[in-house]
């Protein structure tokens, strides 16, 4: 699904190079057509806002947006697992998650940074990537509307994810994200108190504990698992193999 592969670059830093590969990105886009008409021609107001923009202006709207403003992270697990010991566990089952599809990321990032997740999901199959897609869909939909609020054409991207999850959005946990602060990034005060360090909370209460035994992180684990009436497809040798503790195995070692 390169439509994923298109969305990953629109959310990754704005560059020259990003900005030069508009019309790639359309056109991807355009021919794959898997989203609807309206949806595409949002995403292409956000092309046309980073073309038409100063570069330096687009560079500096994206880190205030998504790197200084904590409510817009784009790293998954940060409206996960917020603090709690369970992100740092949840990480390394998403490099599992990586590793046993074969993916090796080119980018120093944490391996919960949604470009870097939406350029893993458009390496799988369709129906692979819709489901992987489709787990953190409240997620998405948190940060469309936060999004939608500050009237930003990147909107447009998190509402095409929210469709192509194809999954309806819990609206508890969409409600609980929004509770959560959500400063403007001139307001350094309260952007401060957002990036406090929180206590990392142990057991029953933990942020993943909040968030349900379907959170993403749980179901990242089960990426592997054949569905149901399905058989595991073969490997071409031993490979790892994510269970649900968290542990590893072998197969035929």
């Amino acid at each position: 699904m390169k439509t994923l592969k298109a969305l990953s670059a629109l959310l990754s830093y704005p560059t020259e190079e990003l900005v030069a590969a508009r019309d790639e990105i359309s056109a991807v886009l355009d021919r794959e057509a898997i989203l609807s008409r309206s949806e595409r021609s949002a995403i292409q107001g956000l092309i046309d806002d980073l073309a038409n923009a100063d570069l330096m202006d687009a560079q500096e709207r994206y880190i205030l947006l998504f790197d200084r403003t904590r409510s817009l992270s784009l790293h998954l697990f940060e409206h996960v697992h917020g603090e709690s010991r369970d992100r740092g566990q949840a990480m390394v089952d998403l490099i599992k998650v990586y590793e046993d599809g074969g993916y090796v990321p080119t980018t120093k990032e944490l391996p919960d940074f949604l470009p870097l997740f939406l350029e893993f999901a458009s390496t799988r199959a369709p129906a692979e990537a819709i489901e992987l897609i489709g787990q953190p869909t409240h997620v998405f939909a948190a940060l469309r509307e936060r999004l939608r609020k500050r009237r930003s054409p990147y909107e447009a991207v998190f509402g095409a994810l929210v469709k192509l999850g194809n999954v309806k959005p819990d609206a508890t946990m969409i409600a609980r994200l929004l509770a959560e602060p959500d400063p403007e990034p001139d307001d350094l005060e309260a952007l401060d108190a957002a990036w406090a360090e929180e206590e990392v909370l142990f057991g029953p209460g933990s942020a993943s504990d909040a968030c349900g035994k379907d959170g993403l992180g749980a179901k990242l684990r089960q990426v592997n698992r054949p569905a149901p009436g399905m058989s595991p497809a073969t490997a071409a040798g031993p490979r790892t193999v994510i269970t649900q503790a968290g542990k590893t195995t072998r197969p035929g070692a």
